[in-house]
């Protein structure tokens, strides 16, 4: 069966456009041409090079503000805006997913499976502030080192506030941080055959090693920084004993340390941390999750054997020792990666049909920070349709994540009898642009122009012929599905579809009689309606075709 042995075929279109289906948020076409013909190792690390680390900040985008068009987080903190400027921000991070100014990059997808996997929400954190050092902290390590992350993230003020790190006390321990550490960021709850990974007395063991741990500056208004502390009179000084599931591992307690040496605090948590990806099943749980992401939501006893398992061993390797992009790489220049069974395996996910609507369809990003308001309508679009679809950005229900990555049935979750009319509103916006970014910007798809295109010699309609359905229909989807569709569904879309029962060679006509006048509004009509029936219909079978 397909494994982790490299994938040397060179790539082609189909294969060129899952890759970039897969690690980004969904490729432009200009994308998939330029990938094509690459091998996998190159495509990679292009995709690994493009990524930028130093974006500019999110800006105030309410036009009525006095900071309008500038930065905020460098400004005092402003209780009274929290909730737009968090959602200001989330709108930021969107632009940088959807943007094709820049070439494509995996960052912004693997930020996200991060995110996902760490989770901390804007509406359970509140200080926009906390959020946007939490977003940059998964994303400028999201290829680095997992031991480094998951240490970093233990004490980032946002996850000590959304899983009431700064509650946890001698005395008054709070479990809740301890908990997820163990179930839903290192070890999972249970390993591949169902056995139970920790105990409850290992979760009040960890609660009590991570007591102390701070934050300052928590929504006060005024306030320019803030930061994390560990304060030594709120810390359990006494051993912690954890189960045989750690190998009966002893956690000594420390007493404050001397100033200029790591805390009590520090101490304790790279024991604990130590302690944790010891863990036998620790690299396979992170990999197992990989891999549910990258290639298929379903892990086989055969995936966890032949993939699952080496992956982990790889990762926790002397030579590896827990780095992200040896790991990511290694997956995504596989034969499993590239297995076709494994390409059009998993539903897209609402960002996924959003953003990657907007990159395929070429819908121009506003830039930032002189076209803000644009940028607002634009994103505010993206963002309350997505959170219709059940996926709102940085604000999962949960500190399990988003449904479908974890529920029965994974990436099927996303289309329900709730989401499938939203989805449906999704794409009828982009055939009937009802949206306006901007006086000479509607968002969505111009089908008249995109057929102009494909028309050789257009106001030549005595000497060239009419561009023909199945000219039409090639047109409209090169690349935008994963699987060829059958003649029988070529033939639906056509006659049915586009035609409504008449003859294609009434569309010669019509188009004809467009060609010879373009500002005729009849000809303009009839055209139009039958380009918008096709691509209506065309943007449907996208939201479920597979990805």
């Amino acid at each position: 069966m397909a494994n982790l042995d490299p994938y040397t075929t060179i790539l082609t279109a189909k294969t060129a456009a899952h890759l970039l289906r897969r690690a980004t948020f969904g490729p432009t076409q200009a994308e998939i041409t330029g990938f094509t013909g690459l091998t996998a190792a190159q495509a990679v690390q292009q995709l690994i090079s493009n990524a930028d680390y130093s974006p500019p900040p999110p800006i105030d985008l309410d036009q009525y503000s006095s900071t309008a068009g500038q930065t905020f987080l460098d400004k005092p903190f402003n209780h009274a805006r929290n909730f737009d400027l968090g959602h200001y921000m989330r709108c930021w991070w969107l632009g940088l997913m959807t943007s094709q100014a820049a070439p494509p990059s995996l960052l912004d997808k693997l930020t996200l499976f991060w995110q996902n996997h760490f989770v901390a929400t804007r509406e359970g954190v509140g200080d926009y502030r906390f959020m946007h050092q939490y977003l940059l902290l998964l994303r400028n390590n999201a290829l680095g080192n997992f031991r480094t992350l998951v240490t970093q993230m233990t004490k980032d003020p946002a996850m000590l506030r959304y899983l009431n790190g700064n509650e946890n006390e001698v005395g008054k321990p709070n479990e809740n941080y301890a908990r997820e550490l163990q179930e839903l960021f290192i070890v999972g709850t249970i390993d591949f055959a169902g056995n139970k990974n920790y105990t409850e007395d290992d979760v009040k063991a960890a609660a009590r090693a991570l007591t102390g741990w701070q934050y300052t500056n928590y929504e006060v208004d005024g306030s320019t920084s803030f930061t994390t502390l560990f304060v030594d009179a709120k810390h359990d000084t006494t051993n912690k004993v954890f189960s045989a599931h750690y190998t009966n591992t002893v956690i000594t307690g420390r007493a404050p340390s001397p100033s200029g040496t790591p805390s009590a605090g520090e101490l304790e948590l790279a024991d604990l941390i130590t302690m944790l990806l010891a863990h036998p099943h620790s690299p396979r749980f992170i990999c197992r999750k990989l891999y549910r992401w990258y290639v298929n939501p379903n892990v086989t006893q055969a995936i966890e054997d032949n993939v699952i398992i080496p992956l982990a061993q790889f990762l926790t390797s002397p030579a590896n020792n827990w780095a992200i992009q040896p790991v990511i790489v290694k997956l995504l220049t596989s034969q499993v990666f590239f297995d076709v069974t494994n390409i059009g395996a998993i539903v897209k996910s609402p960002v996924e049909l959003a953003v990657g609507s907007m990159r395929f369809f070429n819908q121009a990003v506003p830039v930032l920070p002189t076209d803000y308001a644009a940028f607002k309508t634009y994103f505010d679009f993206v963002f309350y349709r997505m959170q219709d679809m059940q996926m709102p950005i940085l604000d999962q229900s949960s500190v399990q994540g988003y449904e479908a990555y974890y529920q029965t049935g994974y990436s099927k979750t996303w289309i329900n009898t709730t989401t499938i009319g939203f989805r449906y509103d999704y794409t009828d916006a982009y055939v009937y642009r009802f949206l306006q970014v901007r006086p000479n910007y509607l968002m969505g798809i111009d089908v008249l122009a995109w057929a102009t295109s494909l028309q050789a010699n257009f106001s030549d309609v005595s000497g060239t012929l009419a561009i023909s359905c199945v000219e039409l229909l090639d047109g409209f989807t090169k690349n935008l599905f994963v699987y060829d569709l059958f003649p029988a569904q070529r033939d639906f879309l056509i006659d049915t579809i586009m035609m409504e029962g008449l003859p294609r060679t009434s569309w010669t006509f019509q188009w004809n009689a467009y060609r010879r006048n373009p500002t005729d509004p009849g000809s303009r009509y009839e055209v139009l309606y039958r380009l918008q029936n096709l691509m209506k219909f065309l943007l449907r079978m996208a939201e479920y075709h597979l990805c």
